[in-house]
């Protein structure tokens, strides 16, 4: 019996430790495709449309309900003290160091991030991916890189959006129904906001849109070498399930080593 428990724990520790080397050789290789020629760039804009431009709708709301949710909660809390003039402030510090970055990627990753692993995934099972290798053509180069340098490119965009959203969403909600004095609440906004926090949330949204792409694509690329998988299409649907798991606790994760490191 414990020759057994040692053996399994040997098993799943060999397949993990084999996992994390194959994914750190897939960014390796989408980040090596973009030194390759010819360098796809209809595909990096098709790409920038699927995963920034159709990922707008989706980021406004959420934006402005949560920059509203901010007003109201903030105004009750700072009233208590007398401090309502502090509410821009406190709305715009909320979003741009944190909520901003953070509310984006999980946003992306489940509209976009699991259509990318499950539109991978199905070409992987689907042998295209074989095909496109048979045809001496590089998947990485291919497929990867422009979802990569898409990615990258679109949710720091987005996230700015959504920061600008939410700030005059919490405009919305403080001023227009609570009364705040709109003077106040930009100027308090002007004087806290500086340019390491403005840079604190760049920082964590580029490192943010990394996650989603590594994550994402390479858990679809491998589907069919993840333990407990399956096969066909019940592998692509567990292994996006996997993925948009594994991808929003990696960002939260994320998120706080770059506060801790950089605040």
């Amino acid at each position: 019996m414990i020759a057994q428990r040692i053996e399994k724990i040997g098993s799943y520790t060999l397949y993990y430790l084999h996992d994390i080397g194959r994914m750190g050789l897939f960014l390796f290789y989408a980040l090596l495709g973009t030194f390759k020629r010819p360098f796809r760039f209809a595909a990096l804009v098709k790409e920038i449309r699927l995963i920034g431009a159709n990922s707008f709708a989706v980021i406004f709301f959420t934006a402005a309900f949560t920059g509203m949710v901010l007003g109201l909660q903030g105004y009750y809390t700072l009233r208590q003290f007398g401090s309502e003039g502090l509410l821009g402030s406190a709305v715009a510090l909320s979003l741009i160091r944190e909520l901003g970055p953070v509310l984006t990627a999980l946003m992306v990753t489940g509209r976009a991030g699991s259509a990318m692993c499950a539109e991978i995934g199905i070409m992987r099972i689907s042998e295209q991916i074989d095909a496109l290798d048979c045809m001496a053509i590089d998947p990485f180069r291919f497929l990867i890189t422009p979802k990569l340098w898409a990615t990258i490119i679109s949710v720091p965009l987005l996230t700015l959006i959504f920061n600008v959203v939410g700030i005059y969403g919490g405009y919305v909600a403080g001023v227009y129904i609570l009364g705040v004095n709109p003077g106040a609440y930009f100027t308090g906004m002007e004087h806290s906001v500086i340019n390491k926090d403005i840079n604190l949330g760049i920082i964590k949204s580029f490192a943010f849109a990394l996650i989603i792409i590594w994550v994402c694509a390479g858990r679809g690329y491998f589907v069919q070498e993840i333990k407990g998988a399956g096969f066909g299409a019940e592998s692509v649907s567990r292994v996006t399930t996997q993925a948009v798991v594994i991808s929003s606790i990696s960002i939260l994760i994320c998120d706080y080593l770059i506060t801790a490191v950089l605040l």
